[in-house]
């Protein structure tokens, strides 16, 4: 089979292109709901209470034990029958955000037992209350060190995304086979959908190390200001 480029510029990208945002919005949201509800979950894992750290602990346990397409299709297909019916959209954004949250959950928790029982000792010699503690000393030292990490879950969710299609959502590698059933041609869209998402991950990694690179930044300001102010 040869490559074709008529084919390739008239009917492949111009159908790759009109889903791409799919597959960035459905990432990104997804990412960003997992981030937050991570953060929950190791909050609550951590919780002193036994209910809610068992809670938080069952949760965590279960989807990480479970497959995500059998979470996007419960989400999907099963929710609407006790009532609650989404878009696919936001069902796959759901299954996302959920399913990479118990991953990110122990992320964080690994972040936050990486700060020393020194800062622990130094905010509540400061009498800071919780609220303070955890926004200005243990946070911002955890976040650093797990940043790579996070940024590996994000890629991997851009590589988990043609579960979508699953639901009926049609991102790109939905629609490649889509375009290979009607042509019965697959290498020109299945080759330009692995491109894409390498430009995808490569840009996402770019993003990660930028922000490492702003965090590290950011730090050398703190340390000369206290420096300075000694």
């Amino acid at each position: 089979m040869v490559w074709q480029w008529d084919y390739t510029w008239q009917e492949v990208i111009p159908k790759l292109l009109g889903v791409l945002h799919v597959t960035v919005g459905a990432t990104v949201a997804g990412f960003l709901l997992a981030l937050i509800l991570g953060l929950v979950l190791a909050f609550g894992r951590r919780s002193k209470n036994r209910i809610v750290s068992g809670i938080a602990t069952g949760v965590v346990e279960f989807v990480r034990l479970t497959p995500l397409l059998v979470q996007l299709y419960f989400i999907y297909f099963v929710m609407p029958e006790i009532g609650l019916t989404l878009s696919a959209f936001t069902a796959g954004v759901l299954g996302l955000g959920i399913h990479y949250a118990a991953y990110i959950s122990e992320v964080y928790r690994a972040g936050i037992d990486s700060v020393s029982k020194g800062q622990w000792e130094a905010a509540t010699a400061l009498n800071f209350s919780k609220r303070q503690m955890w926004q200005s000393i243990i946070l911002p030292q955890a976040i650093r060190p797990i940043v790579p990490v996070l940024g590996n879950y994000l890629i991997v969710m851009f590589k988990e995304t043609p579960y979508l299609s699953a639901i009926g959502l049609m991102e790109m590698v939905g629609t490649a086979k889509e375009i290979g059933a009607e042509s019965f041609r697959y290498m020109e869209p299945m080759t330009l959908v692995g491109i894409f998402f390498l430009i995808l991950s490569y840009a996402a990694s770019l993003l990660v190390k930028r922000v490492e690179r702003k965090i590290d930044l950011n730090r050398l300001r703190e340390r000369a200001k206290s420096a300075a102010e000694g």
